[in-house]
């Protein structure tokens, strides 16, 4: 068994342009003043990030990772959440998605989608600059419309959608390979990989690549009513990364997983602050321990009622609470009386 590393808080929800939130060297300092060890890190962010040089210069790789540590953090992962949702998006969501891209590309969903392959390679290459093992990312969607069976679908729509989003996937995959980093697809609604399924539907179209890979959030599977820890169980070979947030699913008798177009704050199911949802983290740290996760348990702050930088104070106590110092004996090692073969057979009444 392994210890998971953390606390580790992903940046994306934080970042700002007021101090300390608007620099590498600020919010870096503030993570390491709320109790967290590392960061990961959205890739599209200039105001901490530079993707473009961490793609090419080892230097500056070096030097961004150096100020975190002399501030008491590591770097954990590089995200490109927002640019590998353009790597697909169905014509329906042109308009929605379109303000993700460089302004260069908007209107254009061609060189919308060629700009995210660009960048989501360009975040890999910068992942193995920075000696990093892991990247997060979506898969982006060209079947979501289509997730509600009605009208019925046509026969071959979902097997054709998911041929072309393993096309899309598949050199950025192989790319990946060559630089010894896992692509870890959060499994999201709004992404055509939402579930365990989808994922697996995706995972055979590439030839179960090697470096495509799971990002574990049990928030989105709270909310479609999946068991999150089965989950762990049968996806253990898969998942290398791992978002803590939890959440909470309260139906009525109005509205129930869809919640009726509803604001997050009037959802039946609404993301919380960690230790405020369902999300029974003991069985989850618990599960990931005896399975051998040992990457980093980093929390994703999406409360809809808790202001963001208590919840982020709060959550690196409540990680720190929950990870799991594995043990390096058997609890009844002190009765082991010493054995061999012989004393076995004997046991066995076998002569």
């Amino acid at each position: 068994m392994k210890t998971i590393k953390g606390p580790a808080l992903f940046l994306a929800q934080f970042a700002g342009d007021q101090a300390p939130f608007d620099s590498w060297d600020g919010i870096t300092r503030w993570a390491a003043d709320c109790g967290y060890r590392g960061v990961q890190v959205p890739s599209w962010d200039a105001r901490l990030f530079d993707l473009e040089k961490a793609a090419t210069s080892k230097d500056y790789c070096d030097e961004f990772k150096g100020q975190a540590a002399a501030n008491g953090i590591e770097v954990t992962e590089l995200s490109t959440h927002l640019q590998g949702q353009l790597v697909a998006v169905h014509p329906a969501y042109d308009a929605a998605f379109d303000g993700f891209a460089d302004p260069s590309v908007r209107g254009n969903p061609a060189a919308r989608q060629a700009w995210a392959v660009d960048q989501v390679t360009k975040a890999i290459s910068a992942s193995r600059n920075l000696g990093i093992g892991a990247h997060a990312t979506f898969s982006g969607a060209l079947a979501w419309p289509y997730v509600y069976p009605w009208p019925q679908r046509p026969a071959g729509l979902v097997e054709t959608a998911f041929d072309e989003l393993a096309r899309r996937w598949r050199p950025i995959l192989d790319h990946a390979e060559d630089c010894g980093v896992d692509i870890c697809y959060e499994i999201h609604p709004g992404e055509d990989l939402h579930d365990g399924i989808s994922y697996e539907m995706f995972l055979e179209r590439t030839g179960n690549h090697a470096r495509a890979c799971m990002l574990y959030d049990p928030s989105h599977y709270v909310l479609q009513c999946l068991d999150y820890l089965d989950n762990i169980d049968i996806y253990r070979d898969r998942i290398r990364m791992f978002h803590v947030k939890d959440a909470e699913f309260n139906p009525t008798g109005r509205q129930g997983v869809y919640s009726g177009f509803q604001s997050w704050v009037n959802r039946a199911g609404r993301f919380r602050s960690l230790g405020d949802g369902q999300v029974d983290f003991g069985a989850v740290f618990s599960k990931m321990a005896a399975n051998d996760f040992d990457g980093w348990a980093v929390v994703e702050w999406e409360c809809c009622l808790k202001h963001p930088e208590d919840g982020a104070r709060e959550g690196a106590r409540f990680v720190a609470d929950h990870i799991i110092r594995v043990t390096d004996k058997a609890f009844d090692d002190f009765a082991d009386g010493g054995t061999d073969q012989a004393a076995n057979r004997r046991m066995l009444g076998i002569s």
